[in-house]
């Protein structure tokens, strides 16, 4: 694949995977405010519109080109994704399109190109305007963070959670900005950071998942303490692997092993979620978050394995 095809097609598997995380933490602040802070709500609906607009333009452009591995791996729609949206959506009254997600699970991968120059010219402008989006969201992230560590408002999002966002959000925003400066973009160069990051990611679901259960759920909440417990271990193995004090190795095969296992536990848990056999207050679009994340966690620790 030529340098320009290369930059073509990861810059649509970003989008497809980090733009909708983007758009659905946009949602999750917005639901969580009060109604003293309306302000705070329509400007987080705002951002949930714009990035709906930038995943309409990248599905636009997507099919026959984006990555087999992305499409295939779970971490741009799962067979919950559609019913969590209209679920969430009928619990908020906020308009989510699932009709996006339905345009997202007719993509095909490939490596048609057709004319080339335009479309570079295309993506780049796209990148740019995610640039400056992400920029703006993560400057609203802080701004909320720090009213709410200072108690200037309540939201029933956790501090963490927040913070927990914003380093997702700086990621995507990190890796736009690699794309645009046209160094070499390889996340398999990068493989111990990223292990480190989606373990503490991974570990951070599983405690919030716990703290968002009914007190009711003791077997749930068991289980996702020990998988907070576990990916907090594995973060400590990948920053030590950092220093050659863990093998490499080790800390993937350790790795792969445990984001099988809490994929499993989140589908399982979307699944009576939606199905209302888990009492909770975790919407149940949240819970296909965090699959996906999963699922996207999973693909590139194959990808390190190999």
């Amino acid at each position: 694949m030529t340098p320009k095809n290369d930059y073509i097609r990861q810059s649509l598997d970003l989008h497809l995977f980090f733009g909708r995380i983007m758009k659905e933490h946009s949602f999750f602040l917005q639901i969580g405010f009060t109604p003293r802070d309306s302000d705070y709500t329509q400007q987080a609906d705002v951002f949930r519109m714009e990035f709906d607009r930038l995943l309409w333009e990248v599905i636009s452009i997507s099919n026959g080109i984006v990555s087999p591995d992305v499409l295939e791996s779970g971490e741009v729609f799962t067979p919950y994704t559609v019913d969590a949206e209209l679920a969430s959506c009928f619990f908020t009254g906020v308009n989510i399109p699932v009709e996006l997600t339905k345009a997202e699970m007719n993509l095909m991968s490939g490596s048609c190109y057709p004319s080339i120059r335009g479309l570079e010219q295309r993506v780049c402008e796209l990148n740019e305007r995610a640039i400056n989006l992400v920029c703006a969201l993560i400057e609203f992230k802080t701004n909320i963070l720090s009213n709410v560590l200072c108690c200037k408002m309540f939201t029933v999002n956790y501090p963490l959670l927040i913070e927990h966002i914003i380093r997702e959000a700086t990621l995507y925003l990190n890796m736009l900005k690699c794309l645009q400066s046209g160094a070499d973009f390889d996340i398999e160069d990068e493989a111990l950071e990223q292990e480190a990051f989606w373990n503490n990611i991974m570990a951070e679901h599983a405690k919030f998942i716990r703290g968002l259960l009914d007190p009711t759920e003791e077997d749930l909440f068991a289980a996702a303490n020990n998988f907070g417990n576990e990916f907090d271990q594995l973060t400590a193995e990948a920053l030590a692997a950092m220093d050659n004090t863990v093998p490499f190795s080790k800390v993937t095969a350790d790795s792969l092993k445990a984001t099988k296992a809490i994929r499993d536990f989140k589908a399982q848990g979307t699944q009576g979620i939606l199905e209302c056999k888990v009492r909770s207050i975790i919407i149940p679009l949240l819970g296909d978050h965090t699959l996906r994340e999963a699922n996207h966690f999973l693909r590139l620790l194959k990808s390190f394995k190999k």
